[in-house]
């Protein structure tokens, strides 16, 4: 696949509010970033939300991107992570 090396896993956990998904979608298309896979649900009124997007065509670099993301999370009231598909399947093998 193409896309493999440039992939990102985004996870989003918060309270629920309106615009999470627009603000996240806003700073990747600014970077160029293509959301490839997206998932997520509210269960008892807190969002939880993982992406795979391809960071192929960025020019920003992943710390940079998570910084990005991270200062949104605060404004938002969310923990947002950031990690390459490599180190989180890594980290998440059985």
């Amino acid at each position: 696949m193409q896309e493999e090396g440039h992939r990102l896993v985004i996870t989003v956990i918060g309270k629920d509010r309106i615009g999470i998904i627009a603000a996240i979608s806003q700073i990747l298309a600014e970077a160029s970033i293509n959301i490839l896979d997206i998932n997520q649900t509210i269960m008892q009124g807190i969002f939880t939300m993982t992406m795979v997007v391809d960071a192929r065509k960025s020019q920003i670099d992943v710390a940079d991107l998570s910084g990005k993301l991270a200062d949104k999370g605060n404004e938002l009231g969310l923990v947002i992570t950031t990690q390459h598909e490599d180190v989180f399947r890594f980290m998440h093998r059985i």
